[in-house]
């Protein structure tokens, strides 16, 4: 499998809180990778320094270029998809106006027609401003705007943090889909339930550090790690 996304050695700081300590991760072609961890592991901290959104030292390669230094703008249009935890849509234009402007110049793979396949109530709220969505519809609209940029790696930051169970099966569809059409992901996901479903290896975070990489059926057999670095109060 060809190395799409290589970390090496990464540290990340806010501030003078040094956040991240030597985080090695590769993540190849097409692959679905799950970031587990506990709160305050990392994890949102490592999506942070690759979309240069904070201070990060070491080696974070996407295609063999450095993605350290440069602005997130310029990140993006290496082909890098990012839907923080925030979500962060534009609350006072529509929903197709999101869209429209998530759109990569010259075209892309996906399409608006896409999008609202994938989510039927984008098509049917198209002209409602995004502040007046739920939080379950704002995070489809998030995933699918990041779509129009027609990324080849995405991270996704709790997609499914705090969404009805039906909402949360529609965004398991998409991931589904991407990877379907040869998109890589970095998942950062709670729900192990999910991880296990999508991703083909899982990655667990402990104090700034990748302390686990392997598949899901290795992890659910290492009691140690799920223990130590899992399971609350463990």
């Amino acid at each position: 499998m060809t190395t799409l996304l290589e970390i090496d050695g990464l540290n990340a700081w806010y501030g003078a809180s040094h956040v991240l300590h030597g985080v090695s991760l590769r993540i190849g072609e097409g692959e679905i990778v799950a970031l587990a961890g506990r709160n305050g592991s990392g994890r949102s901290t490592l999506a942070k320094a690759l979309m240069g959104l904070v201070h990060a030292q070491g080696v974070a390669n996407f295609r063999g270029v450095s993605m350290l230094g440069k602005r997130p703008y310029a990140i993006a249009r290496t082909g890098v998809g990012y839907v923080p935890e925030q979500r962060d849509v534009f609350p006072t234009l529509s929903v197709r106006e999101n869209l429209q402007l998530g759109m990569k110049r010259g075209g892309s793979r996906f399409t608006i027609s896409d999008a609202e396949q994938l989510f039927p109530v984008l098509q049917e709220r198209a002209a409602v401003k995004a502040g007046r969505l739920s939080g379950g519809e704002q995070q489809m609209l998030a995933l699918a705007r990041t779509l129009m940029g027609d990324p080849s790696f995405v991270i996704v930051d709790e997609p499914t943090e705090g969404l009805a169970p039906q909402v949360v099966v529609q965004v398991s569809s998409c991931l589904r889909n991407l990877r379907e059409r040869g998109v890589a992901i970095l998942l950062i996901e709670q729900r192990m339930s999910i991880a296990r479903e999508l991703a083909t290896r899982v990655a667990v975070m402990g104090h700034g550090t990748i302390v686990f990489d392997d598949t899901p059926a290795a992890l659910a057999a290492n009691e140690r790690v799920i223990s130590e670095w899992l399971s609350v109060g463990g």
